[in-house]
């Protein structure tokens, strides 16, 4: 897919509906020649519109004006083709932990979480916030309610479970972990999150403060070198070992990707994966239940449900026969 394509795509599946301003850049971007000019001289991996995007953000951009944020796009390039060179899209949206809770919670507890690409490690903690799935009770941590509350819509058979789960040790594996406690990389966080969302960056700032409190071991490194001992390190210490990821799979290459799925396979732990569909190759029935972008979730190469790639919502996939 060319540059043009896709910032088109982007602002034609994940962005409408949720962030206008994203919307409108990105078919503006699309239909100008000198910026995909310029975006073009990064590499491939880095050309994607959440990271350039986020670049703009950073640099303290007005999100009021898209035609004032296009000409700053181009007034500022140096700056944010360095910092498209030197940042990752770290989106670390602890809502995707929503999506996470009906299987984490099915499993034999007290779980070990390692999240591989985990950024500042924020989904890493589905046992100290709150959850409500529409008309259904009320999910609290054992101390009391949380200062974050996920909301999640949901269709199909959705196990929801009545408690979170029991969480014995947390880590991850990213190589550029962010650090909850480093203004720059919260800042970095910050811009992530899309213009005319105030709910995600409350959200993520009340996320930060419990990560802090409690900040889970981040391994800085690649997955494939890192994830063997990380994973066989915590295998004495508890009931289950959980290796989960989401949105991270399709940013390796091919061979790595598949080499990733051959070593999981081989190591003492569950395995859930949260990525766009095809990254994995998972037989998935066509889609249905809510609109938009999807993610496809599943348990140990078994696809379970589609979800929401920021967490809002849950479609179970029927049990097949």
């Amino acid at each position: 897919m060319d540059t043009a394509a896709r910032y088109r795509t982007f602002a034609a599946v994940e962005a409408r509906g949720k962030c206008d301003l994203y919307d409108t850049v990105c078919h503006r971007i699309a239909d100008d020649p000198a910026l995909l000019a310029l975006i073009d001289h990064l590499p491939e991996e880095r050309r994607q519109p959440n990271l350039v995007l986020a670049a703009v953000r950073y640099l303290g951009v007005s999100t009021a004006d898209p035609d004032a944020f296009v000409a700053e796009l181009h007034r500022q390039w140096p700056r944010i083709e360095a910092l498209a060179r030197s940042r990752r899209t770290q989106t670390n949206e602890p809502a995707r932990t929503a999506t996470l809770l009906p299987i984490l919670a099915g499993l034999p507890q007290p779980l070990a979480l390692i999240e591989v690409g985990a950024s500042a490690g924020l989904c890493l903690y589905p046992d100290r916030y709150s959850y409500r799935y529409e008309d259904r009770p009320r999910i609290d941590p054992d101390d009391g309610p949380s200062e974050v509350l996920l909301t999640c819509r949901t269709t199909g058979d959705v196990p929801i479970p009545s408690a979170v789960p029991a969480v014995a040790v947390r880590a991850g594996i990213d190589l550029n972990p962010l650090n909850v406690a480093d203004d720059d990389d919260v800042r970095w966080l910050e811009s992530l999150v899309w213009p005319g969302q105030p709910e995600r960056r409350d959200r993520l700032r009340a996320a930060l403060r419990i990560a802090r409190r409690a900040p889970a071991v981040i391994h800085a490194g690649d997955l494939l070198e890192r994830i063997e001992r990380v994973v066989r390190g915590a295998v004495e210490t508890t009931e289950t070992v959980v290796v989960f990821h989401s949105a991270v799979l399709s940013y390796l290459p091919a061979a790595a990707r598949s080499e990733f799925v051959r070593v999981i396979r081989e190591l003492p732990c569950r395995w859930i994966a949260n990525e766009g569909p095809g990254v994995l190759g998972l037989p998935i029935p066509p889609a249905g239940g809510s609109a938009g972008a999807r993610f496809v979730l599943s348990l140990d190469g078994v696809p379970l449900a589609r979800t929401d790639p920021h967490g809002e919502s849950i479609d179970w996939l029927p049990v097949r026969s």
